[in-house]
């Protein structure tokens, strides 16, 4: 979660000398490739009265139920490996000695037995707290603590951690990530490191040091929360497209940006608009980090969450980052380089992304080379495309330099993968 209303409570005026924290570079081995798993807060937020909502409170029940799901739905076995809470999972206050509590009555056998719970199962554990006072709901924060926590929760056996920027002085905050960081390297114990410090700069007119997070973060949120509509996946959409020159070179293996979770098997997105955001997610490859009921989720959302073909161009090694490289007439055009590499040629993924809502799927037109900017050289004859929405469609081969045709519908998108050929000897995948 990025609350990004909670400044009010910050004076961000005031003018603090400090000293700079040294340290040496993240360098944990984590995140070589977009972390996958399952996180509590867009579909749960902070739902803390479990006797009205026995099966939706945060608590260690809901934690256990979804690791079960990720186990016997097959979320596990196609990559989906953190089971993540976010806020509302402590105590109001910590102990005597200053170690934070989860709720007794909604953890009641402690946050230790439930990372051990969720690691049986073969899946990782992951947490959250605020590098401020309190966190956004106004749980206790790490201020003061910062070491201590580092030590808590690798005790207790975390691998993730989301570490928010509520109730924090925007001037101040990244200092305090990077020493966060350093203790939490200490311990010893490899710990997913998500930031959301960026998030919290821009809204504030200021440019994060992107080469700072790299040294210090595996992941970092770059905006504001995303919400259970078609509406706010756009919207975070186009501040990753506005501002993809200066983000985009710093995203890669170890340290990702992060448009936040997908929302598929909700309540605020059409089947159509589900694939859109999937694959605008993909291009970018984002962290699939899922907020959803997994015991709801209908079939053809399964599929699509399950998909080994989107999910293998997701987590293509190479890590780079995908762009919006030409809009016509309300289709977005996303492209990212991928494998396998063929001579000196890459592999693209291509989404095509309506931002149309006039009633009818809108056909689009482009050429290979001037539209979309696949390689056009005398070593490459052409491509073979293959419909990654549609595993039984047979894959198309098309000539260097002509044109493509797919029909979309309205909010939805088609997502393809162009592999170049030499002559006929077509390759495989």
């Amino acid at each position: 979660m990025v609350n990004l209303k909670n400044f009010s409570s910050v004076l961000l005026g005031t003018i603090v000398i400090c000293s700079v924290v040294i340290v040496n570079g993240l360098d944990n081995g984590l995140a070589r490739r977009p972390p996958m798993g399952w996180m509590s807060w867009e579909r749960y937020r902070c739902i803390t009265d479990c006797k009205k909502y026995p099966d939706e409170c945060i608590s260690e029940k809901l934690f256990k139920r979804m690791a079960d799901l990720m186990v016997s739905e097959g979320y596990r076995d196609a990559g989906y490996e953190y089971v993540n809470i976010d806020d509302c999972w402590m105590a109001d206050e910590r102990d005597e000695d200053g170690v934070l509590q989860p709720n007794k009555e909604r953890f009641p056998n402690g946050i230790k037995h439930l990372a051990d719970y969720i690691h049986e199962r073969g899946l990782k554990f992951g947490i959250y707290q605020d590098i401020g006072t309190k966190t956004c709901a106004g749980y206790p924060g790490m201020v003061g603590y910062f070491k201590l926590d580092a030590q808590t929760f690798a005790d207790w056996g975390v691998d993730f951690i989301k570490i928010d920027g509520c109730y924090a002085d925007v001037e101040l905050m990244v200092d305090d990530y990077i020493k966060f960081g350093k203790y939490m390297n200490q311990t010893g114990r490899p710990i997913l490191y998500s930031c959301s410090w960026p998030a919290y700069q821009e809204y504030n007119g200021i440019i994060p040091d992107y080469e700072q997070l790299k040294e210090t973060c595996n992941m970092w949120r770059n905006w504001g929360d995303i919400e259970d509509s078609h509406q706010s996946v756009v919207e975070i959409t186009r501040y990753f497209s506005g501002n993809q020159s200066r983000i985009v070179p710093h995203h890669g293996p170890g340290h990702w940006n992060d448009p936040d979770t997908l929302i598929l098997g909700n309540y605020g997105l059409s089947y159509d608009q589900s694939k859109s955001q999937l694959a605008v997610w993909t291009v970018m490859a984002a962290p699939f980090l899922i907020s959803n009921d997994l015991a709801k989720v209908t079939p053809d959302i399964k599929e699509l969450l399950l998909n080994k073909a989107i999910i293998k161009v997701n987590q293509d090694p190479l890590g780079i980052q995908g762009r919006l490289v030409k809009t016509i007439n309300k289709i977005e055009i996303w492209k990212r380089p991928i494998m396998p590499r063929v001579g000196h040629e890459l592999t693209q993924a291509i989404a095509f992304v309506s931002r149309r809502a006039d009633g009818a799927p809108y056909a689009v037109r482009v050429k290979l080379q001037e539209d979309v900017g696949l390689s056009n050289t005398t070593n490459i004859k052409g491509y073979k495309v293959y419909d990654l929405f549609d595993a039984k469609a047979a894959p198309l081969l098309l000539r260097a330099g002509s044109t493509f045709e797919t029909r979309v519908n309205p909010s939805g998108a088609n997502l393809f993968r162009f592999v170049p050929q030499f002559g006929t000897n077509f390759i495989s995948y």
